[in-house]
Parts: C-alpha cells; structure tokens; sequence
C-alpha cells in the first residue's frame, strides 16, 4: 500500500505542474492545441518508450481499452477547455465530483463517510460561493464538471483496462486519447503547432501531465481499492491550489486554505484507516 500511495502523489504533483505549464500555451494554441501537445507527445514517448505490441494479452479487450483511451482524451480536452475561464484550484475541485461520487459508492463504514464529509466541507471552502460580485464563468464549470465524468470513467475502465492489458495498457490508452485530440488541436492552432520554440514547453507539458502521471496512476489503482483511490485523489484540489499559486500567481484566501487543511485531513485519514473490502480488492498487473 505504501508503494502505491507514494505513486499516487507523485502523479498529483507531476499532473498539476504539468496543467500550470499547459495554461501558459493557451494564448498560442489555445486549450485545444495544448491537449494535442500533451496526448500526442506522450503517446509517441510511451510508445517508443514501452513498445507495447511486444507482449499482448492472451484475452484482449478491446472494447475496454477503447473506453479507457476515449476516456483520457475527452477527460484532457475539457479539462484544459475548463482552464480558460477559471482558476486551476477551482476546476480541478469541480472535476473531482467524478471520483468523490465512486467514493461515496463504495463507502461501508461509518469513518468512510466522515472521511468523504471532510471532503466535502473542503469542497465547498474552495468555491469561491462568497465572491458574489465575481461568478464563476459557467461553461468553464460546465467543462470542469464534464471532466469529472471522464475522471470518474477514467478510473473505473482504467482499473479494468489495467487488469487485462497489464503495464501496456497506459500507452494504448494515451494514444487512443491522441487520436481523438490531434485533429482538435490542429483544426484550431494550425501551423502554429508546428513551431519550434513551443517544443520544449509541450515537450514538458506531455512528461508531466501525462506519460509519468498516467504510469504511476495505473501502479496504484491496480494496488488499492477504488475507494481508497478515488478519496485519496481528495489531494488533488491542494496540489493543484499550490501549483497555480506558485506558477500561475493564483492566490489564495484564509477559507480556501482552511479548504486544503481538510481535504488533506481527509486523505490521511483515509489512507490510514483503509482496509480491502471482499469485493473491492485492487486489481494485479498482467
């Protein structure tokens, strides 16, 4: 459980940086072309990297890696369509509706909701609600609470992807992603995501938020419960709080951070008290 918790983290802060450097090639590309960039590129990494055609499965199941690939690439699209308009902290708490409705789906005990109340009560901190005079753009919200579908979808056929495509499944999956955002991207920037000078920062944006995140996400979630994955996820909002605040200049006032102090509270709290269920045991590597 350790390994796959430290995992976990170490995708949260590597996916949140990586979404602040995205949000700088949103006045060149736009949010289209930076999802592009980062599906893309990774995939192209990933492939050459891992050369997953070189073990297949006895049983494929194409339907679920398919699933799991249009999932990673709509969940990225509207994601970085949702950045346009509002805060990275704000989006991601919208987004993170998706893996708070699988952890109150699979709560069994008493301390699983008092976990998933503190989360909420987080939640709810971070809204900027008491900013009247600022509303919050709502198709940013919209495409921030589309991504918590595709997160919470994510999940669920990542898992299942995992567990019948082993370690190859990430690499399929980001390419799939990368078909369906390629022609996005290029039908909107055109040229202009063939410059050389973006290459570093797209370079830095699929490393980041991509290929290394999505690795270590699939170690996890085939080593612990969804449950345990999906409040665990609860860090999300702070790394990504952080994240735009040190890169983005995104600050922060004394409720939000009284936000973040319960939703990593929170996510303590679940990774101590966790426990497989009987029927919700983390799914192996192939």
């Amino acid at each position: 459980m350790g390994v796959a918790i430290t995992a976990l983290v170490a995708a949260m802060v590597s996916y949140q940086f990586g979404a602040s450097l995205a949000k700088h090639l949103f006045p060149i590309v736009g949010a289209e072309g930076a999802t592009a960039y980062r599906l893309g590129l990774s995939a192209l990494m990933l492939l050459l990297w891992r050369r997953p055609w070189r073990s297949w499965p006895a049983k494929k199941d194409w339907r679920v890696l398919w699933g799991y690939g249009l999932a990673i690439g709509a969940m990225n699209f509207v994601f970085y369509m949702s950045l346009r308009t509002i805060p990275l902290g704000i989006a991601v708490a919208l987004e993170f509706t998706g893996p708070l409705t699988l952890a109150l789906t699979h709560s069994r005990r008493l301390v699983d909701f008092v976990w998933t109340g503190l989360v909420i009560v987080g939640l709810a901190l971070l809204l900027p609600v008491h900013h009247l005079d600022k509303p919050l753009d709502p198709v940013g919200v919209a495409f921030a609470l589309a991504a918590g579908v595709g997160w919470a979808l994510y999940i669920i056929l990542g898992r299942r992807a995992g567990a019948a495509w082993g370690s190859s499944a990430v690499s399929w999956g980001i390419a799939i992603g990368a078909l369906v955002t390629l022609p996005i991207g290029f039908a909107h920037a055109g040229a202009a995501m063939l410059s050389l000078d973006l290459l570093p920062y797209a370079i830095g944006v699929a490393v980041l938020s991509s290929a290394l995140p999505y690795s270590l996400e699939m170690l996890a979630m085939t080593r612990m419960s969804t449950r345990t994955f999906s409040v665990l996820l609860s860090l999300e909002p702070a790394i990504a709080a952080i994240a735009g605040f040190t890169l983005l200049s995104e600050r922060l006032g004394p409720l939000q951070w009284l936000a973040i102090a319960a939703i990593v509270a929170a996510a303590a709290g679940t990774a101590l008290s966790a426990r497989p269920a009987s029927n919700d045991e983390p799914l192996p590597i192939g």
